[in-house]
């Protein structure tokens, strides 16, 4: 190896490390089966529908007369058709999904409560300061595939 490329092994290395912490941890907050979500901390990257209503987190809970097997079902399909995405955590009433950012590896955490009339939803960046109204688009666009006749 000449000069040249010694010189770009540390900027290399620094680039895959950096990169590479794009995923981050999951957040301790997260449980196997919760009764109700938690609520978004004061960063602009998350949206809730347990958060207040008057505030810039809250989004709507999905209102459904489903059964909850079958939201449970829709749900999943939903979610499984996605690129970049891994349902982490799921039971009767709960499904955890991970959502990875195709050029950066960006991790987001969403999960659904499925209650008898509606879905209660969160999703929330594990890193960063704002996510640009990722996670907002993203849950609406679940809505509106759920809703759809």
């Amino acid at each position: 190896m000449n000069t040249k490329q010694w010189q770009l092994i540390p900027a290399a290395l620094f680039m895959f490390s950096l990169l590479s912490a794009c995923a981050g941890q999951p957040p301790k907050s997260l449980l196997s089966d919760p009764k109700q979500l938690s609520l978004c901390p004061s960063k602009p990257n998350c949206v809730s529908s347990y958060d207040d209503k008057q505030g810039n987190h809250f989004i709507a809970p999905i209102q459904s007369n489903l059964s909850i097997k079958e939201k449970h079902l829709k749900l999943t399909e939903l979610i499984s058709k996605e690129d970049n995405t891994a349902i982490t955590a799921s039971s009767s009433t709960y499904i955890r999904a991970q959502y990875s950012s195709s050029f950066w590896g960006f991790v987001d955490d969403v999960e659904f409560i499925l209650e008898d009339s509606q879905i209660q939803m969160r999703s929330a960046s594990r890193l960063g300061y704002s996510d640009f109204g990722v996670n907002r688009k993203r849950l609406e666009s679940i809505r509106t595939q759920f809703t759809a006749p």
